[in-house]
C-alpha cells in the first residue's frame, strides 16, 4: 500500500481519471494519470492502482459514484491510499465511450467502466466520458504505468558475469538464468561496488536455496548417500580453433560419487542421468591460483573488480579443476571466490566421509607377469598379495611410504622404510588405470591426516549433524 497527497490545482484538478467500481464487483482503479499535473508530479501513482482509501475513509466496498464523489469534495488537499493490482483489471483496456454492460444513459451518470476525469476544474456532477469533438479528447495519449517485467525463480538458478561464449568479463553487470531458463537479462549497475553487492546478495540467496533443497534430498537418503554440495559452474572446452569455450554444467557430491550434469537433478530418477559419474576416492581437486603482475597471490575473497587492473594469465580468477582416471581433467570456473572456498571444503570433505566408509580400495595389478592385488587399508595402509592363492606377499603403514614415481602410464614405483633395517624397498606395481590408484593414495593419506586434526574432525561432526538431521 502506498499513501500519497494530492493538491489540486487550479488548472488540472488532481490530474486522473479513475474506472470501476462495487455495483460491478471490480475495484475503483486509476485509468488516466495527466502528465505533469498533481497527480504525475507525486511520482507514486501509476495506472492500474487500485484506490484503498481516500482522506482515511475505506472506500474499497464503494460505488463508482460515491468515489467520484468523495473525490471531488475532499477539498485541495486529498489523502489517497492505494495499491497497484499485478493482474490490471480487463476494463482498464475498454476505449473511451465504451459502453458499459449496465450503462444507463438516460440516467445521465456514467457507467463505472467510463473513466471518470478528476482532471477537470469544478464540482461538477457530470462525469460522462467527453465525447470525440471535446478538447480533453484530442489530448496527446500519455500513460504513466507499472512495467511488469521479470519474476525470476533463484531456486537451483545461475549468475553469469561472463559476455556470452567469452572469457571477457562484463563491466559492473551481471545475468540471472533462472532453471526453466528465463533470463533477468544484463543488470547494468553504476559502480563495482553497487554490482558486487547484488552478486553477493542474490549468490547468497540462491546458496541458501541449495541448502534447502540438499535437505529435501537428503530426507529420501540414507546416511551413506546425503547430498554434501551441488552448484552452478562453467566447464572449459577447448574449441576446434584452441579457442577456449566454457559451458554451465551443475556439480554434486552425493554419498560415494561426484556427479557432473547439464541440468540439476529434480527428481531421484535424474541421478542416474548424470554426464559423467566419479568415485570420490579416485578424484584429485586442485585449485587454480593466477600469479599477478606485481608478484601477490589473487585472494580468494575478493569478489569483483580488482582483478582488472592486473594483466591475468585467464581472465576468469576463480577456477579449480578435478583430476579423474586415465588422466583425464575437468577445469571449472566459478563466479565468487567464496564459491571456490566451499567447493574445496565441500570435496575435502566429501573425500574423507567416503574413505571413512569404504575402508579400503582393492585393485588389480601385475608385476613380472603375475597377477596381483593391490590393496589401500584405511587402519592397516599397503597391502599386496597374490590374487591367486590370497598370500601376503608385503604389507607397510601409511607413514612407511618415504616416497613415489611413475612413468605417467601404468607403472608406478612406491618407497617404503623397513622399520627393523630402516632401509628403502622399493616396489613396482602395474595398474591399468594408474592415475585413479595415486588419486585413491591420495585421497586416504590425507584422509588419514586429517583424521588427527581435532578442529578438522570437530567440524566433520557439525556437518554430519547437519546432514542427517530432518
Amino acid at each position: 500500500h502506498r499513501t500519497v497527497t494530492l493538491r489540486r490545482q487550479p488548472v488540472g484538478g488532481l490530474g486522473l481519471s479513475i474506472k470501476g467500481g462495487a455495483e460491478h464487483k471490480v475495484p475503483v482503479v486509476i485509468s488516466k494519470i495527466f502528465k505533469d499535473q498533481a497527480a504525475d508530479q507525486t511520482g507514486m501513482l501509476f495506472i492500474g492502482d487500485a484506490i484503498i482509501q481516500v482522506n482515511g475513509i475505506n472506500v474499497e466496498s464503494a460505488t463508482h459514484e460515491e468515489v467520484v464523489h468523495l473525490l471531488r469534495n475532499a477539498g485541495d488537499e486529498v489523502t489517497i491510499t492505494v495499491q497497484y493490482l499485478r493482474e490490471a483489471p480487463s476494463f482498464l483496456k475498454l476505449p473511451l465511450g465504451s459502453p458499459g454492460p449496465s450503462s444507463d444513459h438516460s440516467s445521465g451518470a456514467s457507467s463505472p467502466l467510463f473513466d471518470s476525469g478528476l482532471h477537470l476544474n469544478g464540482n461538477s456532477t457530470n462525469t460522462a466520458p467527453s465525447s470525440p469533438s471535446s478538447p480533453i479528447a484530442n489530448e496527446p495519449k500519455y500513460e504513466k504505468r507499472w512495467l511488469d517485467t521479470l519474476s525470476v525463480p533463484l531456486s537451483m538458478a545461475r549468475i553469469s558475469r561472463y559476455k556470452a561464449g567469452t572469457d571477457k568479463l562484463r563491466s559492473n553487470a551481471f545475468e540471472v538464468l533462472a532453471l526453466d531458463g528465463v533470463s533477468t537479462g544484463i543488470l547494468q549497475f553504476y559502480t563495482a561496488q553497487e554490482s558486487a553487492d547484488w552478486l553477493r546478495a542474490v549468490s547468497t540467496n540462491i546458496s541458501d536455496l541449495t541448502l534447502q533443497n540438499m535437505k529435501m534430498a537428503n530426507k529420501c537418503c540414507s546416511p551413506s548417500d546425503q547430498v554434501i554440495h551441488m552448484g552452478w559452474v562453467n566447464e572449459r572446452h577447448e574449441g576446434t580453433d584452441s579457442s577456449q569455450l566454457y559451458k554451465f554444467k551443475f556439480l554434486a557430491l552425493k554419498g560415494s560419487s561426484f556427479y557432473i550434469f547439464s541440468t540439476p537433478p529434480v527428481s531421484t530418477l535424474d541421478w542416474v542421468r548424470a554426464e559423467k559419474i566419479y568415485n570420490l576416492c579416485e578424484v584429485l581437486f586442485k585449485i587454480h591460483k593466477l600469479w599477478l603482475a606485481d608478484d601477490c597471490w589473487l585472494q580468494a575473497n575478493l569478489y569483483l573488480g580488482i582483478h582488472q587492473d592486473f594483466d591475468l594469465e585467464d581472465q576468469r580468477p576463480y577456477c579449480f579443476s578435478v583430476m579423474v582416471g586415465h588422466g583425464k581433467s575437468h577445469y571449472f570456473s566459478v563466479e565468487l571466490g567464496s564459491e571456490l572456498a566451499v567447493w574445496e571444503k565441500s570435496f575435502q570433505r566429501a573425500i574423507f566421509l567416503e574413505v571413512q566408509r569404504t575402508g579400503s580400495k582393492t585393485y588389480m595389478c601385475s608385476w613380472q607377469g603375475d597377477t596381483l592385488c593391490f590393496t589401500v587399508d584405511f587402519a592397516l595402509g599397503f597391502t599386496c598379495f597374490d590374487s591367486k592363492t590370497k598370500n601376503v606377499l608385503w604389507r607397510f603403514k601409511f607413514s612407511q611410504l618415504k616416497g613415489s614415481s611413475d612413468d605417467g602410464k601404468t607403472r608406478v614405483k612406491l618407497l617404503f622404510q623397513n622399520l627393523d633395517t630402516k632401509q628403502i624397498e622399493t616396489k613396482e606395481l602395474e595398474f591399468q588405470d594408474l592415475t585413479a590408484v595415486l588419486h585413491c593414495i591420495h585421497s586416504f593419506i590425507a584422509a588419514k591426516v586429517a583424521s588427527v586434526d581435532p578442529v578438522f574432525i570437530d567440524s566433520q561432526s557439525i556437518a554430519r549433524k547437519y546432514m542427517y538431521s530432518n
